[in-house]
């Protein structure tokens, strides 16, 4: 990993403009530009410190450091579900900053898919009924087309012969093929994971990396996770690494 020390606001401003040189502006489909949180109880304490950084289309990206850092609290910034913060976000090159939590939550849910360590499905419904569930939500096509949209993620992560199957009756691996799927849905933008491998087995957890790096190279999907994996982060295109708050490497 190539580690540079960011002390100052200047360098991080580099940093988003040498992210936009090496590819057109057009590629840029997400930005962070000067993001500070705050927590104030139990006492004031600044979690992150004027983090900028851009992601291309496209490209598979890890966020790492050590539990306190940041990475998560970030995460959930770029996702949008965690509004309480100074800076400007951009994704597809609309600002989200400011914006209500309605405008935010049908934006989310039409542009951002989530993986995350606990694969969330309902374990009574069935795995296609779980994978529709976001483009229910949506309300962008009729539920024939959902279901045939629903098969054909299931198809792609090698999980469709378990559509009719209760999620809850499926293994941790399966569980979480399923739960990409769903994340898959709607097209989305972006996929943010938080530890998608966290809860599975070596050979499990390096299936599900394969299956993102497909998605990335063949599908042209961006993949923002957060991972304490060393494997994992090492083989993803680009690596953040945050300490105390800060972008430290990139």
């Amino acid at each position: 990993m190539n580690r540079r020390n960011m002390e100052s606001g200047n360098h991080q401003e580099h940093q988003v403009h040498q992210a936009h040189q090496g590819s057109d502006i057009s590629d840029i489909v997400l930005r962070a530009e000067g993001i500070n949180k705050f927590f104030r109880e139990p006492q004031p304490f600044q979690v992150l410190r004027d983090v900028s950084f851009a992601v291309r289309r496209g490209e598979f990206l890890s966020l790492v450091g050590k539990s306190g850092s940041g990475k998560s609290t970030l995460l959930y910034i770029l996702s949008t579900m965690d509004t309480a913060y100074e800076g400007s976000l951009f994704l597809n090159g609309e600002r989200l900053t400011g914006r209500d939590g309605d405008a935010l939550s049908r934006f989310r849910n039409e542009h951002i898919g989530f993986v995350f360590q606990f694969h969330y499905l309902l374990p009574e419904f069935t795995c296609l009924q779980n994978v529709m569930l976001p483009a229910q939500k949506l309300g962008r096509w009729p539920v024939a087309e959902v279901r045939e949209r629903a098969y054909a993620k299931l198809a792609l992560l090698g999980v469709a012969d378990q559509a009719d199957k209760p999620a809850g009756k499926l293994s941790g691996g399966q569980q979480q093929r399923v739960a990409i799927a769903r994340a898959l849905i709607n097209d989305p933008t972006i996929i943010m994971g938080d530890e998608p491998t966290g809860n599975l087995d070596s050979t499990n957890a390096r299936n599900v990396f394969d299956i993102f790096r497909q998605l990335a190279r063949e599908g042209g999907q961006t993949i923002i996770a957060v991972t304490h994996d060393d494997e994992f982060a090492r083989n993803t295109d680009r690596t953040i690494e945050m300490m105390d708050g800060r972008i430290v490497g990139n």
